[in-house]
């Protein structure tokens, strides 16, 4: 089965609290409005894709709840209540438990440090977690044991320099080609796949999102949006909000294939 074959979808609505979100960048904030029909877009995108969309309701103490991928993480085998880097975003797992526990006949916790679903890329053979501002050492030693147990090998690895998240940085596109930021292509990290690189000045389009035969991409990035559809089924996703408040494709949803 290939890392991208997803059927079950968990998704939270926004709330308005949305436009307080976390944010490294100096521009306008997103207006609510903005990012619901993003986010609506998106999830669209997903049940097009052949995915069972679950929407929670929106958490409105919590302006980054949307991003449901950094206070957990879901496979086959069963699901992983992290702890997010953000102080803001520590409370964020408790909330998303009783949902994971509905789907899922074992949910495991991390014994200590913080992670953020962000630094964490499924490959088809390995996880790799990477180190940043949002995930220690400690919290990524967790992560390790817990994906264990769950019959999931992992590494711990550095991300490349400048990123968030390692997944603001690259994206695993297919079972062999990593789409990142020529940041990420000089880092070496990613030498074991096939390397596409962003066009110039659209590193933000590197953090795509592989759903089944879909390749969903930020549309504002046109020229590797272009350059992606000459080889995948592309489906561009506004993310011109989204984009505003540290976050992208990949972590707006929990993905995971039922077992048979």
């Amino acid at each position: 089965m290939s890392c991208h074959d997803f059927d079950r979808a968990l998704l939270r609505r926004p709330g308005r609290s949305v436009v307080n979100g976390l944010s490294a960048n100096a521009g306008p904030a997103p207006t609510y409005e903005g990012v619901l029909a993003e986010h609506q877009h998106y999830a669209e995108a997903l049940a097009d894709a052949g995915v069972a969309v679950e929407m929670l309701e929106p958490l409105e103490a919590f302006p980054d709840s949307v991003f449901v991928e950094d206070p957990a993480l879901v496979f086959t085998e069963g699901a992983i209540l992290l702890r997010p880097g953000a102080a803001t975003r520590r409370d964020e797992a408790e909330h998303l438990a009783p949902a994971l526990r509905r789907h899922f006949p074992v949910v495991e916790t991390l014994a200590g440090g913080h992670a953020d679903g962000g630094d964490v890329m499924v490959t088809p053979d390995l996880v790799l977690i990477g180190l940043s501002g949002r995930t220690d050492r400690e919290g990524a030693q967790s992560l390790v044991a817990a994906l264990e147990r769950l019959g999931r090998a992992a590494r711990i690895i550095e991300p490349p320099k400048g990123a968030l998240h390692l997944k603001t940085g690259g994206s695993m596109i297919d079972d062999e080609t990593v789409l990142t930021t020529p940041a990420g292509a000089a880092s070496g990290k990613f030498d074991r796949f096939r390397v596409i690189v962003t066009e110039p000045g659209e590193e933000g389009a590197a953090n795509a999102l592989r759903v089944n035969a879909r390749l969903l991409v930020a549309g504002q990035y046109r020229r590797t949006v272009d350059r992606l559809a000459k080889e995948y089924d592309v489906v561009a996703v506004a993310t011109d909000h989204i984009s505003r408040i540290d976050a992208g494709l990949s972590c707006m949803s929990l993905r995971w294939k039922a077992p048979a």
